[in-house]
């Protein structure tokens, strides 16, 4: 997400510093950046993020896919702790608005459908996923308490199952994993039943409504979903890139996995009713975009295990 939006926020005039440690990221993802005259890339722990004279830090940090939050858990918890403390630091020191970047899995499995920003969730606190559930939760507590405490302005979102090009095929997150094994002429493989639902949100649509939130200097203690309400079966999904990428691939079932959602969905009341914002990219297009991706560039995979141990990290700024 965080090349997608320094991207964006270029082309719209802006000056962007990044942070990022290289752990799950690949620098080919802002190569095209680099040269750039406003754009300042940075290789550093999200925790150990410089202080610059910027008026918004957004927040992208954590590893975001089951399977790297289940080999880095410290390190995810680390993000979403320590890193949030550092980045509120420099907030307040240079007088910046803050973004905390958090994500639809603070709903855990959530027994309120679909899930409004009221809803206080379902989560267990020792399972799993917990490190990245739990450590996303404590996040947002932490904007909320230093908003209290020390005054810094600062506001939430809330994405729902983002995608699109430069993921890596072999994250654990469905919409990649499905296309890069469908692309290779492998089985697509459905955890459980394929009954469990969720609703995807193409990445263009993400960065949009995250502009509108870190734009608006009114947004101070705001919480917002940002998705697509669209929602779909884990079975269907499959079909339909089956279908999408040349319907040869075959679908295989294996058990479901410990503390995976039964259901998601957002609702995106508040953001389009504050700032007109709601999802252009149907599934379709996404997927066939996405596909077309991977198919140019051939599917990224994990960085090499050399690379600092951490996540992305992005900090983006609009100057």
């Amino acid at each position: 997400v965080g090349s997608h939006l320094s991207r964006k926020l270029l082309r719209d005039g802006h000056g962007v510093v990044c942070v990022d440690d290289l752990s799950t990221g690949d620098i080919a993802n802002v190569a095209d950046l680099m040269p750039h005259p406003r754009y300042e890339f940075v290789h550093a722990d999200v925790a150990m993020a410089p202080v610059r004279d910027v008026d918004v830090i957004a927040h992208l940090a954590s590893p975001a896919s089951p399977i790297d939050y289940d080999r880095m858990p410290i390190h995810t918890l680390r993000a979403n702790s320590l890193g949030t403390f550092r980045l509120l630091d420099v907030a307040l020191e240079v007088g910046a608005r803050f973004c905390f970047v958090s994500t639809s899995e603070v709903y855990g499995d959530p027994l309120v459908h679909p899930q409004p920003e009221e809803y206080w969730g379902n989560v267990d606190p020792v399972g799993p996923r917990s490190c990245y559930d739990e450590s996303k939760r404590f996040g947002e507590a932490l904007v909320f308490a230093s908003r209290r405490e020390t005054g810094v302005r600062a506001s939430v979102v809330r994405p729902f199952n983002t995608y699109g090009p430069d993921m890596r095929s072999d994250d654990g997150r469905v919409i990649p994993e499905m296309i890069g094994a469908a692309l290779a002429g492998r089985p697509l493989v459905v955890h459980g039943a394929g009954h469990q639902t969720r609703s995807f949100c193409y990445v263009s649509d993400l960065v949009d409504g995250l502009i509108h939130v870190i734009s608006d200097a009114d947004a101070d203690g705001r919480i917002f979903n940002i998705g697509n309400p669209y929602e779909i079966s884990m079975r269907d999904l499959a079909q339909r890139i089956v279908e999408l990428t040349g319907g040869h691939s075959l679908i295989t079932f294996t058990p479901a996995r410990p503390g995976d959602p039964e259901r998601r969905r957002p609702v995106i009341d508040k953001i389009h009713g504050r700032y007109g914002w709601l999802p252009r990219v149907d599934l379709s297009e996404g997927l066939q975009l996405t596909i077309a991706s991977f198919s140019a560039v051939g599917a990224r995979t994990s960085p090499p295990a050399t690379r600092v141990a951490g996540d992305v990290a992005r900090r983006v700024v609009g100057a």
